[in-house]
């Protein structure tokens, strides 16, 4: 490995840490001596890094530090453009649009191989039969989640019973048939998956709900029994 991926990587790895980790945890994970790691600690910290701490206390990443010129490997690549592919084709108009345009900004700052790699990328999205029929309330949704606010929707469920629901929704989840909306459900009081094509309507509450979003993630994660880094979903209540 480069001196300068190394120094992305570290940079890339303090990123996903919120508070301070250790000098050794460092090392290891870059597989690099401690002495090497506070040379570059120090080498990024000389090109502007906001790094704090110090030997035998751990270290933090400030936000703000922008990376220079992307670098990343060909699965990284493949990654990204499979990714925005999906997206493309099976995500609403606003998020569709949102994806293409990320992949050229990051197109616009790789250098010229790996901009043609991005550009040559043989993986392709294959026809799905998804109906794109309930996308139009995805951005509303979406906007209701980034800002924590309640949701009144009426609902049809599988045994045909419509009803009416104040709900807390914190997340989305993309099928390759269906999304689904994940929400605190004041009615049931519980969390509950909503198919957002059974959602005949909906409308926004100017009222933000008692807890965080990442809150309610994290209950409900642990409420199904999956681990922080993986998310899976299950049939709708």
């Amino acid at each position: 490995m480069s001196r300068a991926q190394r120094l992305l990587d570290l940079i890339h790895i303090l990123r996903s840490h919120r508070f301070p980790v250790s000098g050794a945890q460092l090392a290891a994970q870059l597989n690099i001596s401690l002495r090497t790691l506070y040379r570059d600690i120090a080498t990024l910290q000389a090109q502007g890094a906001d790094i704090e701490g110090e030997a035998g206390l751990g270290y933090v990443l400030r936000p703000g530090y922008m990376l220079p010129p992307l670098m990343f490997s060909p699965e990284e690549i493949e990654a990204l453009v499979l990714g925005s592919r999906w997206l493309a084709a099976r995500g609403d108009d606003p998020l569709a649009a949102a994806a293409k345009s990320a992949l050229n900004k990051v197109a616009a700052v790789l250098p010229d191989d790996l901009r043609q790699s991005l550009d040559e990328n043989a993986l392709l999205i294959g026809p799905g039969s998804y109906s794109k029929t309930a996308d139009a309330l995805l951005p509303q949704i979406r906007q209701a989640v980034r800002a924590e606010r309640k949701l009144d929707i009426d609902y049809l469920d599988l045994k045909g019973s419509h009803s009416r629901r104040r709900i807390w929704p914190f997340a989305v989840g993309y099928f390759d048939r269906l999304r689904m909306l994940l929400a605190w459900c004041e009615l049931r009081q519980g969390f509950r998956h909503f198919r957002i094509d059974r959602i005949s309507a909906l409308e926004s509450v100017q009222q933000r709900y008692p807890q965080r979003r990442q809150r309610l993630l994290k209950q409900w994660r642990e409420s199904e029994g999956i681990r922080e880094s993986k998310g899976s979903l299950g049939n709708e209540k």
